[in-house]
């Protein structure tokens, strides 16, 4: 290669370091200033809300279950004003724009749900005595799917105006029950609810838990479950204190989504559950919703409460294309997730960007773009961008190169060490 040659190509990759270099930079700092200012820090079980929300103040935590003789869940005497991080992430307000889940109906099988609850007041239908709602896991799962605005709150449900259909899957305590929660999955498929959200997992019914799952994909609809349990209880730890890994049903079952949990920073709490082998991720640490009695909130974690806002989504999917079938909703909820492992779920996403092959030109004019969540991880975006700008700055200095050397060489232009008869230095 001529000393031409060497010094054009040297300045070439230097060039394209340099780019790489700086664009990789001004992309990661502008990713540090969006974690900083949109992702607040995740909230601890028990926890209050985020404290730079205003008029945001400590809540209650949500009891998983209740042992015995404990009294009932009461009424939250604090209300959350402020915004969850919750729903910055997952871009409410731009899928709410698109619709808000009127018309449809969502199952809620749990310990039940009060239909009294202000934000959810005129909503809830309640089957076999499950208007009763002792534990308050129900309710509060209600409150993330269907919630509605109030004066003086900041917390909404994923779809504030779809209805629910209560249905029971656990005793008074809140300990499930393969054979309630396939029965009430069966019911609610029959009573045409287009989405069915099963609040807690199970180690046992497989055989029955999985027909039952067919049997709503049959109706139509989509089996919505927690792929790992908020906590484990002690009678469920092995020999050693650990903690079982799965499989857990309903989520197991073909055509279930198995939905598990991340934090405002983007992962998973320490303390949390194994998971077992879940399809989608959504928002499930430090949530804030409705208690049992009253106006109040209360905050809790895990990701029963995560499948709660994935079947909100699925609602307000179902409401956009009600022709769609519960197999439809649960491909669009996964094609349009923010790619990682597992996917993130993006509402907005799944309400305007993909076509199925059974909803082909479904997408109305001027529906607005889709909407990426905040806590998503930015990196294999970053890194195919920082390649961009590599590649950009290599095209544009071989142009060069071709343009200016042979203009050069007319011109009797050589390097400094070709004009004195020695070699040119190192580059």
């Amino acid at each position: 290669m001529t000393v031409d040659g060497v010094c054009v190509t040297r300045m070439m990759l230097h060039m394209a370091f340099f780019l790489a270099y700086r664009h990789t930079s001004c992309v990661v700092a502008a990713a540090v200033l969006l974690t900083v200012t949109a992702v607040p820090a995740a909230a601890a079980p028990g926890a209050g809300v985020r404290s730079q929300d205003p008029g945001t103040t400590l809540l209650p935590p949500l009891p998983v279950r209740l042992g015995d003789g404990r009294p009932c869940t009461g009424a939250s005497r604090t209300t959350a004003t402020g915004t969850v991080w919750s729903q910055t992430t997952l871009g409410l307000s731009a899928a709410q724009r698109v619709t808000r889940g009127a018309g449809v109906t969502v199952a809620v099988v749990d310990t039940g749900v009060s239909p009294d609850v202000p934000a959810l007041a005129g909503r809830v239908t309640a089957a076999a005595g499950a208007g009763d709602d002792c534990v308050g896991h129900g309710t509060f799962a209600a409150g993330l799917i269907a919630a509605a605005e109030r004066k003086g709150s900041g917390v909404v449900g994923v779809a504030p105006e779809a209805d629910v259909l209560a249905l029971r899957g656990t005793d008074d305590r809140g300990v499930p029950d393969a054979t309630l929660v396939a029965d009430a999955i069966r019911t609610a498929a029959d009573s045409g609810a287009q989405v069915v959200y099963v609040g807690h997992t199970l180690r046992t019914g497989r055989e029955e838990l999985t027909d039952a799952v067919a049997h709503a994909a049959g109706r139509g609809a989509l089996v919505v479950a927690p792929a790992a349990p908020d906590a484990v209880p002690d009678e469920e730890l092995g020999p050693e204190g650990e903690r079982p890994t799965g499989p857990y049903w309903p989520a197991a079952a073909p055509g279930a989504l198995a939905v598990v949990d991340f934090g405002a920073g983007g992962t998973r709490q320490e303390s949390a559950p194994p998971a077992w082998q879940p399809d989608l991720a959504a928002p499930g640490s430090g949530m804030v919703s409705v208690g049992p009695r009253g106006a109040g909130h209360y905050i809790g974690s895990g990701a029963s409460l995560a499948a709660a806002e994935v079947a909100g989504a699925a609602a307000l999917v179902r409401a956009r294309q009600p022709a769609l079938s519960g197999a439809a909703v649960r491909r669009r909820l996964l094609e349009t997730a923010y790619p990682a492992d597992p996917p993130r779920l993006d509402p907005t996403a799944a309400l305007t960007l993909v076509r199925d092959p059974d909803d082909r030109g479904a997408r109305s004019a001027g529906a607005p773009p889709a909407r990426l969540p905040a806590a998503a991880d930015p990196t294999p975006r970053h890194r195919a961008l920082a390649a961009a700008g590599a590649v950009t700055g290599l095209v544009l200095l071989m142009g060069w190169a071709a343009v200016v050397i042979p203009r050069g060489r007319a011109r009797g232009w050589l390097p400094p060490g070709r004009r004195t008869g020695r070699a040119a230095p190192p580059s």
